[in-house]
């Protein structure tokens, strides 16, 4: 009965909180950090592999909230190319499960996906079901979702200037042309993203602080929101509070 009452009052608050966003102020493009699945299976008493399949669960709910507020970007921090690094026994069930969530997003229908990160490091079962995953799914007029897979910013940035620096040489310059000319621009139409706006939010999950490497160059203007909730207990309420301290701050832009 507690319990019962619990969720409608979180329920009731959180409506109550969605009525007074401003639709004005909600972000384009939010990056999320889903972190603390383990750390929920174990307070769960489940196994490692139950909590990223918990996490993989919650994304569909989150792609939701973002629709029903006017979210149109959303980046999502699957997989980080220090993740690459775990055991076997860790890491072959977790490729697994993030390849079934990107699977499950390009089939529901409702939204664009886009994979960010270091292609080539991937096994070449991920790589295919992230290129398959783009083809069925990238061309629709839904949120587009920027799935993270073999991600790290540092990584983007330097795969961003070998980019421009093969480009360049391909056209003919030389490296003291494209030294002397280079600018921030030239770089960000080189990252993963390109095309598309830097993300206005980042939220992180879990509790923990930090960005770990997550879209270094995009965030440099960012708003950070970091919830003390593991990622498979995140509720549309945490969401909608994210989105009620975004519309709060006056963003200033270094200024």
């Amino acid at each position: 009965m507690k319990t019962k009452l619990r969720q409608l009052m979180v329920r009731l608050y959180a409506r109550r909180v969605e009525g007074r966003l401003d639709p004005d102020r909600v972000p384009h493009h939010i990056g999320v950090i889903l972190d603390g699945n383990r750390r929920w299976a174990r307070a769960a008493g489940s196994s490692t592999r139950e909590g990223h399949r918990a996490g993989a669960a919650k994304i569909e709910e989150l792609l939701s909230w973002c629709e029903e507020t006017g979210v149109r970007v959303v980046t999502l921090w699957m997989l980080s190319t220090d993740n690459l690094l775990r055991p076997q026994e860790e890491l072959g069930p977790l490729l697994t499960i993030v390849e079934d969530a990107v699977r499950d997003l390009a089939e529901d229908g409702r939204w664009r996906v886009h994979h960010v990160g270091a292609l080539e490091a991937l096994p070449e079962r991920t790589q295919r079901v992230l290129k398959d995953a783009e083809r069925l799914a990238g061309e629709r007029d839904g949120i587009l979702v920027n799935v993270a897979v073999g991600y790290g910013g540092r990584q983007e940035i330097v795969d961003a200037v070998r980019s421009l620096l093969a480009k360049r040489a391909a056209d003919g310059a030389t490296l003291t042309e494209v030294a002397r000319g280079l600018t921030t621009e030239d770089i960000g139409e080189h990252l993963y993203t390109r095309g598309q706006p830097d993300p206005d939010l980042v939220i992180r999950t879990s509790g923990e602080q930090r960005l770990s490497g997550f879209m270094l160059w995009q965030s440099a203007h960012s708003e950070y929101y970091f919830c003390d909730v593991y990622w498979p207990a995140f509720r549309k309420v945490d969401f909608l509070r994210a989105l009620r301290e975004f519309s709060a701050r006056h963003r200033r832009y270094g200024q």
